[in-house]
């Protein structure tokens, strides 16, 4: 899919290709995870990037206009349930349907694959981006997310 057969914002077509990630986008992804606010002391980007590569790497999906890497996400399958991570735009790019053409994507290649659920977590407060997700038709479920690190970053 690319972000031409999206739903068009301001009446201009939007055209940029969705690509699977790259090493060689590392940098520029980590930059933009920083400028999103997305990193945090307790994750190091770098590790989680090396762990996406090793399982499903085909759901680590980025968008590019020209060589700078604008829009990432993250998503993956267990076999019950799947997972969108590190769902990010630049702020240059925002409110041009790049994040619902990202997430159409993950969820379709998600369905491609048999899951029948996705799930995902937002930081609390965050009220922009629950509208957002629960535009796309996500619900806020009544769960509490709980959490164990089997291995540091630090």
């Amino acid at each position: 899919m690319t972000l031409e057969s999206a739903p068009q914002f301001d009446g201009a077509p939007l055209a940029l290709p969705i690509a699977a990630f790259q090493p060689s986008d590392t940098e520029s992804v980590v930059t933009l995870w920083k400028a999103c606010g997305m990193t945090r002391p307790w994750n190091d980007p770098y590790k989680d990037i090396a762990r996406k590569q090793a399982v499903q790497p085909e759901l680590f999906l980025i968008v590019r206009d020209g060589k700078d890497v604008i829009a990432t996400i993250m998503g993956g399958f267990d076999g019950h349930r799947g997972w969108v991570n590190y769902l990010a735009v630049a702020e240059s790019h925002r409110g041009q349907g790049i994040a619902r053409t990202l997430m159409s994507e993950v969820e379709q290649r998600m369905q491609a694959e048999g899951c029948p659920k996705v799930n995902l977590m937002v930081r609390p407060g965050n009220d922009a981006i629950i509208a957002f997700y629960e535009h796309l038709g996500y619900t806020v479920e009544k769960s509490v997310a709980l959490g164990k690190r089997l291995i540091s970053d630090r």
